[in-house]
């Protein structure tokens, strides 16, 4: 999957900067329902409120002993009881982040207000990006296989660890039994599963539940996240995930993400829905032999949209904590939005880098930016590097007029995924 989505990403067009391209003209996709999980914050309000008071999730690990690794740190969702979520019968069979994608999944269909069982069969589905899987499930049976032998493995172990496994489980749960699948790109992913839920709304599907959720807070996990070589060892969660500052030194990991319901914006007008913003443009690129393409996702992203660089109100940073990351991004922002630049914030840093739930917990906190009017801060960074020079918001900013919003995220390997989000006509 990550091959084929590969071979996509480099074929695509360029778009000269100064070009403006011609405004869609399929009807928009919108957004009608949201549901997060996050560390900090369990639910989108809570979540949303906690990130406007600048409240980090980022704590010492408590889901497993690591004081043997040498980063113990992350964010962790707070609060969050299994069988509060879960029928009994599901716990046996899920891992922690089906659980939360399912709680997720819950929040936004109730959000959106109506029941999926009143939809023509086959009308609505399920995409969720996933990096991990379920790795603490697969753990467990990994633990149990070689303690105590094979038949001690249980049976859901064939498909609790797999990365399609969260689209499974909600499709079955809420009865949605229309086009379904799973990207798989780090978390450049999360944009691409909302990207191909709109190509199914476009094709005609009543309804789409997207986004991403995960989850690896487990040793087996833990392990992967050290080899990669980009957590920060620095042991105050105040002060490990610095993007854009001159102590950046790597990243924190998280768990959690928030996942959407996608209509038409015909359908949700003619039900007189609440609308949080549309899907207004999406493109991704992947990375060439020492040519980074993150700038050209973006432009293609605001050519989708119909949109100018001046039209874009803010920017959610990808944000990667690593000094040569954050740089190469700063200049993919100067290329396209010119000296004058526009205002950048990345509330990851109160929540730790969720993989393919990191770049749709910032879609969620776009949309909500753009239906209150704020832009929500970027916590610990205190001394933005000279060669990083962003207009980095790093206290609520208030009094400005908020219309459309660009979204970037970039995967290990080389993805680069971009997003516009536009505003919606607001509650009824």
């Amino acid at each position: 999957m990550t091959t084929a989505l590969a071979d996509h990403r480099a074929t695509q067009p360029a778009v000269r900067p100064a070009q403006r391209p011609a405004a869609p003209r399929t009807a928009a996709t919108v957004v009608t329902g949201i549901g997060v999980a996050a560390p900090n914050g369990l639910g989108t309000e809570t979540w949303w409120q906690a990130v406007l008071a600048g409240e980090s999730g980022i704590r010492p690990l408590t889901r497993f002993d690591a004081t043997r690794y040498p980063v113990r740190i992350a964010g962790e969702v707070p609060g969050f009881v299994d069988e509060d979520h879960l029928p009994s019968r599901l716990l046996p069979q899920t891992d922690r982040v089906t659980r939360l994608s399912l709680a997720a999944a819950k929040e936004a269909l109730d959000d959106w207000g109506q029941d999926p069982a009143t939809l023509p069969d086959y009308s609505a589905g399920v995409v969720t990006a996933s990096s991990a899987g379920g790795f603490e499930f697969g753990q467990r049976e990994l633990q149990a296989l070689w303690s105590k032998g094979g038949q001690h493995v249980s049976a859901y172990q064939s498909f609790a660890w797999f990365y399609a496994v969260n689209t499974g489980q909600i499709s079955i749960r809420h009865g949605l039994r229309g086009a379904s699948g799973v990207v798989v790109a780090e978390q450049a992913g999360g944009l691409d599963a909302l990207a191909q839920a709109r190509r199914h709304i476009r094709k005609g599907s009543r309804l789409m539940i997207t986004g991403g959720v995960d989850s690896a807070l487990c040793p087996w996990g833990w392990a992967a996240h050290l080899a990669g070589g980009a957590l920060s060892p620095t042991t105050d969660p105040a002060r490990a995930y610095l993007p854009f500052d001159t102590a950046a030194n790597g990243h924190v990991v998280g768990e959690g993400g928030a996942l959407f319901v996608l209509e038409s914006a015909h359908a949700a007008q003619a039900r007189d829905a609440r609308v949080y913003g549309a899907l207004a443009g999406y493109a991704a690129t992947f990375d060439g032999p020492g040519t980074p393409r993150l700038a050209d996702a973006a432009r293609l992203a605001l050519a989708d949209a119909g949109k100018r660089p001046d039209e874009i109100d803010v920017v959610f940073a990808d944000a990667a904590g690593e000094r040569g990351a954050d740089r190469a991004e700063a200049d993919a922002l100067a290329a396209l939005f010119g000296p004058a630049g526009v205002p950048v914030t990345a509330p990851k840093t109160m929540t730790g880098r969720l993989l393919a739930g990191g770049a749709c917990l910032d879609v969620a906190a776009a949309l909500l930016s753009l239906r209150d009017q704020v832009i929500p801060p970027t916590v610990g960074t205190r001394r933005p590097a000279d060669d990083c020079p962003v207009d980095l918001v790093t206290t609520p900013r208030h009094g400005m007029r908020l219309r459309n919003a660009l979204v970037l995220a970039r995967g290990r390997g080389g993805f680069n995924s971009a997003a516009v989000l536009s505003q919606g006509p607001g509650p009824r």
